[in-house]
């Protein structure tokens, strides 16, 4: 467990898994200073006193390298094959980017690194997109953190700003498939982050998808 306050970067606030992050951050009193990094401004609505909000360019993440001076960073940003529009975007922003982030915040002594991957992601995979995320999380756990978390969920439920109707009918499939493939409340994904970078344990700890919904199943039936 943490002892005291502490300074967090996140980056993909605006996101499933991001929005959930931010809200909880800002509630959490042991956060003193809560950076969030976007490509556009957050809604009006969100404000906060610890709140350090910046708009970045993140082609030039370089020039906001003293933003990185936090003590952890969750990282729930990512993108869709369709929304990059080819295997080397989504390479260059699901790898490359989050990676750079990740060199940032470990070369200002950033503690703990918690990270948005994905269910079956293996740097062995024959898919590409889990082959992708493997190969980032193998990247991640070679850099010196004191603390690694990576969450790996599956389709993510919860209210996007967007319509994705490839992505509604995959979820009802989903439900039907073995418990493993079962989609996964963001919500659920965002309070086990915010939860294991409120205990701060050093080493590294990998949280499956099935662990992500008996976590939901064991508050529900509290």
């Amino acid at each position: 467990m943490t002892d005291g306050v502490r300074t967090v970067l996140l980056v993909g606030a605006t996101g499933l898994v991001g929005r959930e992050c931010l809200r909880l951050l800002l509630a959490d009193p042991d956060v003193m200073r809560l950076v969030v990094l976007t490509r556009r401004p957050l809604p009006l609505e969100v404000g906060a006193a610890k709140l350090d909000a910046h708009v970045v360019d993140f082609a030039r993440l370089d020039e906001y390298a003293e933003l990185f001076a936090v003590d952890q960073i969750i990282c729930a940003l990512g993108t869709t094959m369709r929304r990059a529009g080819s295997r080397e975007r989504f390479r260059a922003i699901d790898y490359g980017l989050v990676l750079r982030i990740a060199q940032l915040g470990a070369a200002r002594g950033v503690r703990h690194f918690l990270l948005v991957s994905s269910l079956g992601a293996s740097a062995e995979s024959r898919v590409f997109y889990s082959r992708v995320k493997g190969e980032l999380e193998d990247a991640v756990r070679a850099l010196p953190f004191r603390s690694i978390t990576i969450v790996r969920p599956s389709i993510l439920l919860g209210k996007r700003g967007e319509r994705r109707v490839r992505e509604q009918i995959g979820k009802r499939l989903a439900r039907l498939a073995p418990r493993r493939y079962r989609p996964v409340e963001a919500s659920v994904v965002a309070e086990r982050l915010v939860h294991e970078a409120q205990l701060d344990a050093p080493g590294i700890r990998v949280i499956e998808s099935t662990e992500l919904r008996r976590q939901r199943r064991a508050d529900a039936a509290r």
